[in-house]
């Protein structure tokens, strides 16, 4: 059987990017990609091609919401779009061989080792939250290829262009959550894990794979990098995983994650039991 589809929770959020998934298209969403398919910096030599981008700068207008005050919290930051997001404490590998992006790379090298990650696709266009990528490892090669290891850092939201070429440059604002209020953060997260070792164990099930005892998933993270943690492991939905970020409450994101992997959960338990009761399906 085919690795289970995400089923994204639908309910409403305060995002002004909204997305739109459905769990009925014709080609479903991986769940939990890279908990089935656990990879090191070691071994992962899945680099993101730049080239193979359809955005790029230009999808922005030279326009693009203008801040002429430009205060304190405003800083500059090269901006890789990308068909992919980042997250803070997410690791992301990369080959750089585009010639701009080669150029950025030499600069960032000599200055400072961080960029701006920003998801981008032809049907959303290109969102203004992203995520700091800072380079914690990197190989150049004879034609002047990069390899990279970068991790996820702040997020930000892009306030204002200043170029386009040769690569995009913004002045951007950092994000942070908001407090929480009343909200028990702890027991939320409790429930995010329970629900995620359930979906583990049913997809490994569904699989073929052994049901063995799920370990800590939260590595004592505290419940807001737990709730980008467990974003990140959205592989194959980006633009859940964009809502994600860009929710700005830690109980909303929980929340949210926790009704996706109940959805998802609800799907794997009937999948169980139709390959139950029909075993060779």
């Amino acid at each position: 059987m085919a690795l289970p589809q995400l089923i994204p929770s639908h309910s409403s959020s305060s995002l002004t990017h909204q997305p739109s998934i459905n769990p009925n298209a014709a080609n479903p969403y991986p769940m939990l990609k890279s908990f089935l398919k656990p990879s090191s910096l070691s071994q992962s030599r899945r680099f993101h091609r730049l080239s193979s981008l359809r955005a790029s700068a230009s999808s922005f207008p030279d326009n693009h919401q203008t801040d002429p005050s430009k205060p304190d919290d405003v800083v500059e930051l090269p901006i890789f779009p990308l068909p992919l997001v980042l997250f803070p404490g997410a690791i992301l590998p990369l080959q750089i061989f585009e010639f701009r992006y080669r150029i950025m790379m030499h600069t960032l090298l000599h200055t400072d080792l961080r960029f701006g990650v920003i998801y981008s696709d032809s049907v959303t266009g290109t969102t203004d939250v992203g995520c700091v990528g800072e380079i914690v490892k990197q190989e150049r090669l004879v034609d002047d290829r990069f390899f990279l290891i970068c991790k996820g850092q702040e997020r930000f939201r892009i306030t204002n262009v200043v170029r386009t070429k040769p690569y995009l440059v913004a002045e951007v604002n950092w994000l942070e959550d908001r407090p929480s209020g009343d909200e028990d953060l702890e027991g939320l997260a409790s429930e995010v894990e329970t629900y995620m070792k359930d979906v583990i164990r049913l997809s490994n099930r569904l699989n073929g794979k052994p049901e063995k005892e799920t370990l800590d998933l939260r590595r004592n993270l505290f419940p807001t990098p737990f709730s980008f943690f467990v974003g990140s492991t959205f592989e194959g939905a980006p633009r859940e995983q964009q809502a994600l970020l860009e929710l700005e409450d830690t109980a909303t994101r929980l929340k949210r994650e926790k009704e996706t992997l109940r959805n998802t959960l609800n799907y794997l338990s009937a999948a169980s039991a139709v390959k139950d009761v029909f075993p060779s399906s």
